[in-house]
């Protein structure tokens, strides 16, 4: 069924037909909608876009700064995290800092490099280890570290239906419950001053609705992926969702809401984690020695050796 007699592009899960005006319409109202259902932004906000310049995060902060404007009580910026990774940050930085110029949006840009003095690719030749391990570690420990310094409220990252119904099941296969207790809309177990409250508004939107928005609003022109997602155990999961979606559709759906259902007994299980302090860098840890720390030890052991 069509919405109008406008040329649909796009169809639902239910069914319907969308044109282009009521798609964008109807896809704003379900990011306002789950970010009044699971209350992830307040009155008055200091809020953070997580920017790469991809689909994702330029969607988010394309409706979130349409927020701001009719709120100004919500302030926004945006901070990006230049990981070192040539012939494709560098494409992604760009786009990025098109829009924050041409929208007067705030951008913070913090680097591998001057942070821990390589870039991914020269940790990569060092250290035998997959690209997405050490470069989450080191761009989660960035993005918290530098959010807290700048004062924000909460860190908004461009995470979708897909990207969550990835972790559920990578969690699962990798029987890491623990790690599943800590997903969600809202990440984390419980509020801490160590962490900035990270929050995901696109959490119910579909890649392929987010990737439709993005390029009708003229977010982005062309798709770019990071060259190093092929190595990755994400993208078999990715890839697996994939051929299940289009056999049985609903199925990320499926995962995703039956997942929401369990979620509040996963982090009543484990509110009682305890959050440390690193030795060496002070930042918030699971263990006495943060992650970032124990490989840029390794790091500069390797260094020191040659």
């Amino acid at each position: 069924m069509n919405c109008c007699s406008e040329k649909p592009i796009i169809g639902l899960p239910s069914g319907e037909k969308l044109c282009k005006n009521h798609f964008i319409e109807y896809f704003e109202n379900k990011v306002f909608k789950t970010i009044r259902q699971f209350e992830l932004i307040g009155k008055e906000e200091n809020l953070g876009i997580a920017l790469s310049g991809g689909k994702d995060s330029l969607t988010v902060l394309h409706i979130l700064n349409k927020l701001s404007r009719q709120n100004p009580k919500i302030r926004i910026s945006a901070i990006a995290i230049d990981e070192g990774i040539a012939g494709y940050r560098d494409k992604t930085f760009e786009t990025a800092k098109e829009y924050c110029s041409k929208n007067s949006i705030e951008l913070h840009i913090f680097s591998y490099k001057e942070e821990f003095g390589l870039t991914l690719d020269e940790m990569l030749k060092i250290l035998d280890v997959k690209p997405c391990t050490i470069c989450g570690i080191f761009r989660r420990y960035l993005l918290n570290k530098k959010s807290r310094e700048l004062k924000l409220t909460k860190l908004v990252t461009g995470h979708n239906l897909d990207d969550e119904a990835q972790s559920i099941l990578m969690n699962q296969l990798k029987n890491n419950i623990q790690a599943s207790a800590r997903l969600g809309p809202k990440v984390g177990l419980m509020q801490d001053d160590k962490f900035v409250q990270r929050i995901k508004p696109l959490y119910l939107c579909p890649e392929k609705e987010v990737t439709t928005y993005a390029f009708l609003n003229g977010l982005l022109d062309n798709f770019t992926e990071c060259p190093n997602v092929s190595q990755s155990f994400r993208a078999q999961v990715r890839d697996t969702l994939n051929s299940l979606e289009q056999k049985f559709p609903g199925t990320k759906y499926s995962i995703v809401n039956s997942f929401l259902q369990m979620l509040p007994f996963l982090k009543q299980q484990f509110k009682d984690e305890a959050i440390k302090v690193c030795a060496k860098c002070s930042e918030p840890s699971a263990n006495d020695v943060c992650n970032a720390c124990v490989y840029l030890e390794k790091l500069k052991k390797v260094v020191e050796l040659k």
